[in-house]
């Protein structure tokens, strides 16, 4: 009986001819009972038997299946750069890893009354409506063993933003007289194919740009920073002004330079084999 609750609960309703996406635990209570798998029974003991095996239908999370050919080529060629290594050699004291990416579109809100700061038995409190300020677009670049942060905001994310997010970085030193700097990047518009690859390289000849497979930026760490800013800065929004948001977006930027230590990055290139042999069993089946 256990077994078929939990076999039920592992099925998508339509597969079973119910008119809804996702089981609630009441819907897998009625089901249950409609289907004569029992008599009787709560919706608390379905939710203890589905957490013996952390079942949970009521829940969902987006997925991307790799559709990129050489998704396994590409992405292991970043985290053969994120440990150092480079076609099969290990990278020289003077090569760096930067990872870049911009988020583009952020809101800047005002809210109609003021935010409230927390008290005694009751949280902080964000005024639900509020005035649009514009977008911004937020350029950043991560130094992957050096914990260098570099970046800057514009009212868009466009080509010459995005150069000149390298331009920065790559004008100084250590980068500027580096035997070589591994760019990695995904296939934002900006940044995207062989000709982003040429421009670059026209103006900084010693900068080797790396592409991520297509829908795989979660590989880029410069993405962690982000979430780091989007839950730091940005959450929740409100500023007085669209010049308040870009002050405190660059003073967190300056603050987080001074605790940043290299993210310990874990996921390699024999986790990657194993995920992707993981996807194509689910595929085949």
């Amino acid at each position: 009986m256990v077994c078929e609750v939990k076999a039920l609960a592992c099925q998508l309703p339509a597969e079973v001819g119910l008119p809804f996406s996702r089981f609630s635990r009441e819907d897998l209570r009625a089901a249950v009972i409609g289907r004569g798998i029992v008599a009787k029974i709560s919706g608390a003991t379905i939710w203890n038997w589905l957490s013996e095996d952390a079942i949970r239908p009521w829940s969902h999370r987006s997925w991307i299946y790799p559709r990129d050919p050489n998704f396994a080529e590409k992405a292991g060629r970043v985290l053969d750069l994120y440990e150092r290594q480079w076609e099969g050699r290990a990278l020289l004291a003077d090569e760096y890893v930067v990872c870049a990416d911009e988020c583009a579109g952020l809101q800047v809100k005002r809210r109609l009354h003021p935010t409230a700061p927390p008290q005694p038995g009751r949280p902080m409190r964000v005024e639900h409506e509020y005035q649009r300020l514009g977008t911004l677009a937020y350029l950043a670049a991560w130094d992957v063993h050096k914990a260098k942060l570099f970046g800057r905001v514009e009212s868009r994310a466009t080509i010459a933003a995005f150069d000149g997010l390298v331009g920065q970085f790559m004008a100084q030193e250590p980068y500027r007289s580096a035997r070589r700097v591994f760019l990695v990047v995904d296939n934002g518009t900006i940044h995207r194919g062989q000709r982003a690859i040429q421009r670059l390289q026209a103006q900084w000849p010693h900068l080797v740009v790396v592409h991520l497979p297509v829908h795989a930026s979660w590989l880029d760490q410069v993405e962690i920073y982000f979430s780091i800013l989007k839950r730091k800065v940005l959450t929740p929004n409100d500023f007085p002004s669209r010049q308040a948001a870009i002050t405190r977006i660059l003073n967190f930027q300056a603050y987080y330079q001074e605790i940043a230590t290299p993210f310990k990055w874990t996921f390699t290139r024999a986790d990657l084999k194993r995920l992707l042999a993981k996807l194509d069993m689910r595929q085949a089946a």
